[in-house]
């Protein structure tokens, strides 16, 4: 084998049970020294474990793991995933919200001790941001937990690819842009690829298929805890990669352009101001677009609190659901199990005589399994017993089961499978076609397809309303940088 072109990890009969679900079932893998090495599949694949596996943040049932020439299968663990040079960025974010950016950085770095290491490891961090995201905003002395979840995951991003003692190896990165907006979405990758051609390994895990396919050198598609496919970048397409993920895609071939017609005399059920006015009429669906972390989020928050009975000049018709895209922070009841966390919302609905009737919401829990394909044997488990795609599909469900009529999603779609998405979409298309109204904020032009209109945010005001046949990534990216007239 070419020098260059050492394996830096090899995997061979890798298989990790949870219970009766089984997440791997003898996967073979190796990962070469300069390779980007692209990882799809739908929700429940086996791709998260798989990473944990080779991060060493859960115990093979059976198989062997290398570095190099070495088998480090006994008594692999994180510290040692970590003293060779192996970093995971996780989708569910780990860093320490009661912590300053900074602090966390020292966390990562153990030789980031003794007198001045707070000035160290500031100077560490800031300078990894400004390489990989020039104008993020960020200060190494901003406290965690104060911070949007893009923000945080750009922080979690350039830490794991910090060096202090420990040459850098192999970085993975699982769903890393999926509370990212275009522009730092491509500066990540842009740097990725830069990295990787001066000699790093990297794993991108996406569910977005245009990025694995513009940035990875091989691709990796798992299904049901196997590897299905596997070979050159540029012998996929698409349609290959759709088709190779299997039945939970196959609504890839549905028209995801398919137009309703919406109802001009629809009396209106959102009226919001932000800078300009937005109105949303029953049966729309409304885009809101822009950049991250440019008031769409507060836009939403203040829909809901007024909804809520909260004095403002918003005006909003109808009972209210939202969907979280920060669904540790705001979505999950992490002690509760998937059925509670669906029926939550419809909890009215589910009491019989004072007391909450369990068959009443495991029925619910059942049904919304069947309608949206939340992947589990048992929906009594708990919530975090699912993948992070699953937990979100049980978010949209808990919409989507209740009795509002306007539904607002923050980015819901993070670490949504392809195929999930295309079923999702035609739900919220069938749905608004009923008349649910959905305000719909999203960081993938792709989605923003299915609004009938979009508004375009710049520093928390409104600076573009376009239609559906006016959008282009081109046009937001125009609108979000340029002065307003």
């Amino acid at each position: 084998m070419n020098a260059d072109r050492l394996e830096i990890v090899t995997l061979q009969g890798v298989a990790r049970h949870f219970g009766a679900v089984r997440a791997l079932d003898g996967v073979d893998l190796s990962v070469l020294r300069g390779q980007c090495l692209g990882l799809v599949g739908h929700n429940g694949a086996g791709k998260s474990t798989l990473m944990n596996v080779l991060a060493g943040t859960l115990n093979a049932d059976r198989g062997m793991l290398r570095i190099g020439d070495t088998d480090v299968t006994q008594g692999f663990s994180a510290a040692v995933a970590k003293a060779n040079g192996i970093r995971c960025v996780f989708q569910e974010l780990s860093l320490c919200p009661n912590l300053t950016v900074a602090e966390n950085t020292r966390i990562f770095h153990a030789a980031l001790s003794g007198r001045g290491w707070r000035g160290r490891a500031k100077a560490l961090i800031r300078a990894k941001l400004d390489e990989i995201f020039p104008g993020h905003g960020i200060d190494p002395g901003d406290m965690v937990g104060d911070l949007s979840i893009g923000k945080r995951q750009i922080v979690e991003i350039a830490c794991a690819f910090t060096q202090t003692e420990t040459p850098l190896r192999l970085v993975i990165l699982d769903e890393p842009t999926s509370s990212l907006d275009a522009v730092t979405s491509k500066q990540l990758l842009e740097f990725v690829r830069k990295e990787v051609d001066g000699g790093l390994a990297c794993i991108l895990i996406s569910h977005v298929l245009g990025e694995v396919l513009d940035y990875a050198d091989e691709i990796v598609v798992m299904k049901d805890g196997l590897i299905v496919a596997q070979d050159d970048a540029a012998t996929f397409t698409r349609a290959r990669l759709v088709e190779a993920m299997g039945n939970v895609a196959k609504a890839a071939d549905k028209d995801v352009e398919a137009r309703r017609v919406i109802r001009g005399n629809a009396p209106a059920v959102v009226e919001a101001n932000a800078g300009a006015a937005l109105t949303a009429n029953q049966g729309e669906i409304v885009g809101l677009a822009g950049l991250a972390g440019h008031g769409q989020t507060q836009l939403l928050l203040d829909i809901f609190e007024a909804a809520g009975g909260k004095r403002s000049s918003t005006r909003v018709d109808g009972p209210v659901a939202f969907v979280a895209g920060d669904r540790q922070t705001d979505g999950v009841f992490h002690r509760w199990s998937i059925s509670a966390n669906v029926g939550v919302r419809s909890l009215r609905r589910m009491v019989r005589r004072g007391v909450i009737d369990p068959v009443a919401e495991a029925v619910m829990g059942d049904e919304w399994q069947r309608k949206i394909n939340i992947k589990t044997p048992d929906m009594g488990s708990n919530i975090l017993s699912l993948s992070g795609g699953n937990q979100q599909k049980a978010l949209f469900a808990r919409a989507l089961a209740s009795d509002a009529q306007i539904i607002l999603m923050d980015d819901p779609m993070r670490g949504v499978d392809f195929g999930t998405k295309l079923e999702v979409y035609e739900i919220i298309r069938q749905e608004a076609a009923r008349g649910r109204t959905f305000l719909w904020y999203s960081t993938e032009t792709e989605e923003l397809h299915n609004c009938d209109h979009i508004y375009v945010f710049r520093d928390g005001a409104i600076v573009a309303d376009m239609s559906n046949a006016e959008l282009t990534e081109e046009k937001i990216l125009s609108h979000s940088f340029q002065e307003t007239a």
